[in-house]
């Protein structure tokens, strides 16, 4: 992760842009990206492309290999910078703030976007990241595209979590989906407090209230699939659902038991810090009928 993403977004020159979207494309067919081919895909002299290489690398933007050719590829701080700038040309993004979440999968931004500059979040996904094996799992969904592994199996994760917002929103309560670029999304800041780090005054209210975004979801065809207290907000009108990339529909050979399982989170939680006692099955029934 970059020390300052705005910083080095807005000191990263248009043509310093252009080479890393040259690295970005090219590495659907190479690990490591020739300079030959890096030139070739911006029509810049090499002399210039070296250059511009250089300045990406002092940034930590690039990676460099020289055993039979000299080499590029990029990671995920050079798509950070991808995504955010495709945000600030769309005006979906117009000024960036602090990080404000870090999760084994993704890290979030605060930010504001829009005509009004409306309070926005910028998730971006890392899925692959933090598990090789797990991106040789999901090696299916990336067809031939081998060398952008981490990188597209992240892309496939957002656009999967973006979709699942606007088929949810605004039926059921969870952040609006604003944009989508790459690993990234912009959407509405979600309200309230994490239901995990908090302790509500009408606890009964609340399940029933969660419980009801459930059976909403669940009849517009999706199941979250990985629902808990760290990924329920809690304000004084309601509840969201957040952090659905995971997501299930109800036709999906192991739809039954996913559902069981988010609700089993639920009421454990609830029993456990609050000592409601609800019968699962009875719970299921109410949500599938």
């Amino acid at each position: 992760m970059l020390e300052s993403i705005s910083d080095t977004f807005i000191n990263t020159t248009n043509k310093e842009f252009r080479v890393l979207i040259a690295i970005e494309n090219k590495m659907k067919f190479y690990e490591w990206v020739p300079i030959e081919e890096i030139a070739s895909f911006t029509n810049f002299e090499l002399k210039e492309v070296n250059y511009l290489l250089s300045s990406l690398a002092r940034n930590k933007l690039i990676h460099r290999k020289i055993q039979a050719y000299e080499g590029y590829r990029i990671y995920f701080e050079a798509y950070d910078l991808l995504a955010l700038n495709t945000f600030v040309k769309r005006g979906s993004v117009n000024a960036l703030g602090d990080e404000i979440g870090v999760g084994k999968e993704s890290v979030v931004y605060e930010a504001t976007g829009g005509i009004i500059d409306r309070r926005v979040v910028i998730k971006l996904h890392r899925e692959g990241k933090m598990s090789f094996k797990k991106v040789r799992v999901k090696r299916e969904h990336t067809g031939e595209r081998k060398h952008l592994s981490w990188l597209y199996v992240s892309r496939l994760g957002a656009k999967r979590e973006y979709d699942a917002l606007k088929t949810l929103y605004p039926e059921v309560s969870v952040p609006e989906p604003i944009d989508y670029n790459r690993h990234a999304i912009v959407m509405s800041v979600a309200k309230g407090q994490q239901l995990g780090h908090t302790t509500i005054d009408e606890p009964e209210w609340y399940l029933d209230e969660i419980l009801s975004q459930v059976r909403k979801a669940y009849r517009l065809g999706i199941i979250h699939g990985d629902l808990s207290e760290f990924n329920i907000f809690v304000n004084p009108e309601g509840c969201e659902l957040i952090d659905w990339p995971q997501y299930i529909t109800t036709s999906h050979a192991n739809a039954v038991e996913l559902l069981y399982r988010d609700i089993d989170n639920v009421l454990s939680f609830f029993n456990r810090k609050y000592r409601i006692k609800r019968d699962i099955q009875e719970v299921i029934n109410t949500i599938v009928t």
